[in-house]
């Protein structure tokens, strides 16, 4: 089963706030560098020191705000909310009170969709007011989930920086298991997955499985990994989950994710089941997933870099082909195979 760097099993603000206190942590000790280029648009660089404190629900005069990031020169102070609107701006006004002589000085709203035009005028309203008050330097700045993890994968190399990459991928899972993250990409989303010993297989009942428990960004197309490549691309069609009964093949019962559960697809499952019995696996025991594709299309999409990959990876298949709209999947397993990844 995967290990993931994320808590999931809790959809609460606070939870939502720690996870991306730790991805930001993590890409700080990661590569300081690389966090102060995710904070420009804060911040002129060069103002910033290399030492900095993460802290959660530290306490200030008035209030206690959600998470801070701050060091000597900066402080930026963030409010979570589960939904797009419906931020307390009594409660925003409060954590104001929390900064104190620093230089630079930044209100962040956090949800999963951008603030209201009329609230975010409210709450800059209250910004301005302050400012002039105080006569300091003050932003509000208004984040969604989903802007962060662009955020940072824009200071990210995607041959490099792997291991954070990873950590992202992860940090964008578990967005999107909560809610906080919406799976409008999909479109142009290629999972690519390990296909062993069973590849001929899968390639054959144009499916593949995968343990249920393991968590995925939604995506249209599968693609299969073998010996250094990506070796076959498919358009999802149907999805089904099975839960599990470790007696009898034909007492397995079925949940369709999407697509129709056809009973052409449940005794494809069972033959599947069946076929990796005599290999000694038994995919009875546990809740699986069963992906069905329209067609698997053969290409050569080549991995270039030492090793298999770790798990599953995830491909832009408009960014990686260059394309605003994709053709058909015999296609794009053409071009694919004038392609490489690392």
């Amino acid at each position: 089963m995967k290990i993931h760097y994320f808590q999931r099993y809790s959809s609460k603000e606070n939870v939502a706030t720690a996870n991306t206190m730790l991805l930001l942590s993590r890409l700080y000790n990661y590569s300081a560098e690389k966090f102060f280029r995710f904070l420009n648009p804060f911040f002129p660089a060069e103002s910033l020191e290399l030492k900095l404190s993460f802290r959660q629900q530290e306490r200030g005069p008035k209030s206690v705000p959600d998470a801070t990031i701050s060091q000597d020169s900066f402080k930026i102070i963030i409010e979570t909310k589960m939904s797009g609107s419906g931020f307390d701006l009594k409660q925003l006004e409060s954590h104001l009170s929390s900064f104190k002589g620093e230089k630079y000085k930044v209100l962040l709203t956090l949800a999963p969709e951008p603030m209201r035009e009329e609230e975010k005028e409210k709450v800059d309203q209250i910004i301005e007011d302050y400012r002039r008050r105080h006569e300091v330097t003050l932003a509000h700045e208004n984040m969604t989930f989903e802007k962060i993890a662009e955020a940072v994968k824009d200071v990210l190399d995607e041959f490099r920086d792997q291991e954070m990459l990873e950590i992202l991928e992860d940090y964008s899972l578990y967005c999107i298991d909560s809610g906080l993250i919406a799976s409008k990409d999909s479109w142009k989303t290629m999972r690519v997955q390990l296909s062993g010993k069973t590849i001929e297989y899968n390639l054959a009942n144009d499916m593949y499985w995968d343990n249920a428990g393991r968590g995925f960004r939604p995506h249209d197309y599968l693609g299969l990994y073998n010996q250094k490549s990506v070796r076959a691309i498919g358009k999802i069609v149907a999805r089904v989950k099975t839960i599990p009964n470790e007696k009898d093949i034909d007492d397995i019962k079925y949940e369709s994710e999407i697509g129709e559960l056809t009973e052409e697809r449940k005794a494809k499952i069972k033959a599947a089941i069946s076929y990796l019995l005599n290999k000694g696996f038994d995919l009875r025991v546990d809740s699986n997933r069963y992906f069905f594709v329209e067609k698997f299309y053969e290409t050569d999409f080549k991995k270039t870099s030492p090793g298999a990959p770790f798990g599953s990876r995830i491909f832009d298949l408009s960014e990686r082909l260059g394309l605003e709209k994709l053709p058909d999947t015999a296609e794009i397993a053409e071009l694919l195979k004038e392609k490489t990844w690392i």
